[in-house]
């Protein structure tokens, strides 16, 4: 079984805290179905980890065995601390990479698409993102990192990141100058112009401001979350494939074979040094389908029910052969889409659900 899930009831209580915590302050930090589609693409990430993320290990893992030039001892402390921060050191790169390379970009997208900023969207993982950022790590394999030691620190850096995903927690202090905190995530994650592709660190920040990718919070201009082409829906499936879609329409229109790869391996601004549209906070608009509390409440029940069901697929999927892995991966996707579409009310999720519910039980 994934870590993760079993620290998905610690991020559930936290979420509720947090969410307590900005009602008495009167701030509007929460959206249930924003925060719905952000729960229901983390556990869709989990489902789709299954599939992708045993190869890039057994990729890393052969890499090891036949490249190694040693291996790191794992009784040591001091080891671990390196380890750590050369693990944060490859996934500053393969941020950044996800942010100034197209078809990584699709796949980082899905992360920043939330219009809001607290502890959910820190589950707002992508489902794609897997097939591609692997490949800057293999250079610790080659080093002599072994495995497990990658695997456990991958993992405290994924948790570490969870906590700064909030507006509760202002400025630290010293810790500002050398750890990722809340304040400079914040900027990570705004439309802003002096936000845009700022902040990579997972852990350290110093990887920001040795190459030049760091920016401060801004007292004088709050941060406006999102991307400037908005998701505009609560269908987690869709906000994780819209921006390839938008890449292979892109590509199709573009003459050339040239031209066609560029669209995918340009950064999203492309090769062409086209000036990006100052961003007019003014004419901003969260997305809001105005759901009914009663569909709110029944997208919450079940999402709590997807949970369950996502900890029973981890269980026994290693035992499932693969056609019943994907009918079972497929039944919890198309949970994930029936429920987008109740909380946006659309036309067809009504009956969509009556035959999920049928499938659920199956």
């Amino acid at each position: 079984m994934s870590p993760i899930l079993y620290a998905f009831p610690v991020f559930l209580l936290t979420m509720a805290v947090e969410a307590w915590l900005l009602r008495r302050q009167g701030r509007p930090g929460y959206d249930v179905p924003d925060a719905l589609t952000s729960l229901h693409a983390g556990v869709l990430s989990q489902v789709a980890g299954t599939f992708t993320k045993l190869l890039t290990f057994a990729i890393y893992v052969l890499v090891y065995q036949q490249f190694a030039i040693g291996s790191w001892p794992t009784d040591n402390w001091l080891i671990w601390v390196v380890a750590l921060v050369a693990y944060d050191f490859g996934y500053y790169w393969a941020h950044r990479l996800g942010h100034e390379v197209g078809i990584m970009w699709a796949a980082h997208n899905v992360h920043h698409s939330s219009e809001y900023f607290n502890l959910s969207t820190a589950l707002r993982q992508s489902s794609t993102g897997g097939l591609f950022g692997w490949v800057v790590f293999l250079p610790l394999a080659v080093l002599g990192m072994p495995p497990m030691m990658l695997a456990i620190v991958g993992l405290t850096n994924l948790l570490y990141q969870y906590w700064v995903h909030t507006e509760l927690i202002g400025r630290l202090g010293w810790l500002e100058y050398v750890m990722v905190t809340p304040s400079n995530h914040r900027v990570h994650h705004g439309q802003n112009d002096y936000c845009i592709d700022r902040n990579y660190g997972g852990m350290l920040i110093v990887w920001d401001r040795l190459f030049g990718t760091y920016a401060d919070e801004r007292a004088d201009e709050p941060v406006v979350y999102g991307v400037r082409k908005a998701l505009r829906s609560y269908d987690p499936v869709w906000a994780n494939l819209h921006h390839y879609v938008d890449l292979a329409r892109e590509a199709a229109a573009t003459p050339g074979w040239r031209g066609k790869l560029q669209v995918w391996l340009a950064p999203p601004g492309g090769w062409h040094n086209e000036k990006v549209q100052p961003f007019e906070r003014g004419t901003f608009a969260r997305f809001d389908r105005q759901t009914p509390a009663d569909v709110k409440r029944y997208a919450a029940v079940h999402y709590l029910a997807l949970v369950l069901m996502l900890a029973h697929f981890l269980m026994v999927q290693a035992n499932l052969d693969i056609s019943a892995r994907l009918a079972y991966a497929g039944v919890i996707f198309g949970s994930a889409v029936a429920i987008g579409g109740l909380l946006e009310g659309a036309a067809w999720a009504f009956r969509v659900e009556a035959v999920r519910l049928v499938a659920v039980i199956g």
